[in-house]
C-alpha cells in the first residue's frame, strides 16, 4: 500500500490551516456573479473548486464550516469519520472508505454551513480523499470553529468538540 509521505511529496501536498494536508487539483475558469449568489456570499465566485486531502492518524480536521456544500469523495488509504453538527439534525457520524458492507461511503456531501471535522478511524493509518466546494470554495468563506462556542451550542458533544478543535 503507498504511505502518507509518498502520497505528499507525490502530489506535492502543503499544510491546511483546518489540519491534514490538501492541494487545490481544480479551480474552475468562469465564475458565479456575486449579484445572482444567496446573501451568504461575499463576492463571486468559481463555479467549482476540488481539492486532495490527506489525514495521517493522530491528526484531525478542526471543527469548521463552509458557506457552501462541500462534496468528499475517498481515494486511498483506511477509513475516515466525517462529525457534522447542526441545529437541525444534532451530531451526525459518516464514514468514509471502501467497505459498504460496514457503511462505510465512497461519497459523502456536508452541507453549506453545517459545523463538520474529520479523522482518521482509530484503526487507520491514514486516509486520502478529496473534497469538491461548489460555489467554490474561497477562504472568506471558511470559519474555523471556537470551541468554548461551539459547546455553549451544542453543549451534550462537549467532549467530541475539545477533541476536534484547535
Amino acid at each position: 500500500m503507498v504511505q502518507a509521505k509518498e502520497l505528499i511529496q507525490a502530489y506535492q501536498l502543503q499544510p491546511h490551516p483546518e489540519g491534514g494536508w490538501y492541494k487545490e487539483t481544480y479551480k474552475s475558469k468562469e465564475s458565479i456573479p456575486h449579484e445572482v449568489l444567496p446573501e451568504r456570499f461575499l463576492g463571486s465566485r468559481a463555479f467549482s473548486t476540488a481539492i486532495f486531502f490527506l489525514l495521517e492518524q493522530g491528526n484531525f480536521s478542526a471543527f469548521h464550516r463552509i458557506r457552501s456544500d462541500e462534496c468528499w469523495h475517498f481515494y486511498a488509504g483506511d477509513p475516515l469519520e466525517v462529525f457534522m453538527l447542526s441545529e437541525e439534525e444534532g451530531l451526525s457520524i459518516i464514514t468514509l472508505g471502501q467497505a459498504p458492507e460496514k457503511g462505510q461511503l465512497f461519497q459523502y456531501v456536508v452541507p453549506a454551513n453545517c459545523w463538520f471535522a474529520s479523522r482518521p478511524l482509530s484503526s487507520s493509518n491514514y486516509s486520502f480523499v478529496g473534497c469538491t466546494v461548489a460555489p467554490g470554495f474561497d477562504f472568506a468563506d471558511f470559519e474555523l470553529a471556537d470551541a468554548s462556542s461551539l459547546i455553549e451550542q451544542f453543549p451534550q458533544h462537549k467532549e467530541l468538540i475539545s477533541q476536534l478543535c484547535r
